[in-house]
């Protein structure tokens, strides 16, 4: 049996992906959080606990961490854990820069008790403003100050470092903006359609003409997975994010007028920091791994709001 942890496992990607992973029965896995920004309620309860556990650890906590890892001697290790949210990560800048140590523990912990490989979750945010689109894995330059994009890049350099001096294995996702059910309401597609479903006033930052490109999380966990069971993208980076770029304004008409909701759009100030003017992958990578189309917003928006999550706010 292939023995997985996955940290950040009760956040929205995290949980996903522990789920997918668990309805392997070949696999063990183990999901830590430590609930600051996760929650229990995303944590696949449905499923028999057979082949998974969840401990309440935080790992930028050695003790915590090192308990777990030393105890189950993993196979491979998905750190997923971090403090996200551009808001959030704004006002706390000193506790994103705690996520520094964590990534000490796991890799640490990872060469020494044998684990084969570290799956990582970086950001698009480590592009900062775009000097060229689409942002491509090695040629756009990394340039954003943010503390939360300079911890990602930390991050990357820590498993590129580690596979240097130690032979240790890694695969760098950057992820752009996903999206699906179990997204917390604090991120602009579930926001904004949370927003709609009650004809709430949805709130956008500026004039609204900052673009992003939007993956359904299905997308993101089946590339993230490929990499994994095919041994793929190995001691690389790799871009998983959506391919169509489009204006946060037209994305709130498009979900009023999917929803038909009487919603009205309001602009606030901009933020002072973090709200790149434009962001695009440059997705190939992403698309030959997974050898299919993407799920387009219109595709993505349907099933979000056909799950049992958002079907209950209406």
């Amino acid at each position: 049996m292939t023995r997985i942890l996955v940290t950040g496992g009760a956040g929205f990607i995290g949980s996903v992906l522990a789920e997918k992973l668990i309805t392997n029965p070949d696999n063990y896995v183990v999901i830590v959080d430590d609930l600051s920004t996760g929650n229990v309620e995303k944590l696949p309860h449905h499923l028999p606990k057979d082949n998974w556990r969840f401990v309440k650890a935080d790992v930028n906590e050695y003790r915590d961490i090192a308990e777990i890892m030393l105890g189950k001697k993993f196979d491979y290790v998905f750190h997923y854990a971090a403090l996200v949210g551009v808001q959030r990560t704004q006002d706390n800048p000193v506790k994103v820069l705690r996520d520094i140590e964590g990534f000490k523990h796991v890799l640490n912990l990872s060469k020494s008790t044998g684990v084969k490989r570290v799956f990582f979750s970086s950001s698009s945010e480590v592009y900062g403003e775009p000097v060229e689109l689409p942002q491509h894995e090695q040629t756009t330059p990394l340039n954003s100050k943010v503390p939360y994009a300079v911890v990602k890049n930390i991050g990357e350099a820590f498993l590129r470092s580690y596979h240097q001096e130690f032979g240790l294995e890694y695969t760098i996702f950057r992820f752009f903006n996903t999206y699906g059910p179990k997204q917390s309401d604090d991120f602009v597609m579930s926001k904004f359609l949370y927003k709609a479903l009650q004809g709430e006033d949805i709130t956008i930052y500026g004039d609204g003409s900052q673009t992003r490109t939007f993956c359904y999380c299905d997308d993101n966990i089946d590339a993230c997975l490929k990499a994994l069971y095919e041994n793929k993208v190995i001691n690389d980076v790799i871009n998983i994010g959506g391919e169509t770029e489009i204006r946060i304004i037209d994305l709130a008409k498009k979900i009023i007028e999917i929803t038909n909701s009487s919603s009205k759009i309001v602009h606030l100030p901009p933020l002072k920091d973090g709200d790149m003017n434009r962001r695009c992958p440059d997705n190939r990578k992403m698309r030959d791994l997974l050898g299919r189309d993407l799920i387009t917003i219109e595709e993505g928006l349907i099933k979000l709001i056909k799950s049992p999550q958002f079907q209950n706010k209406k």
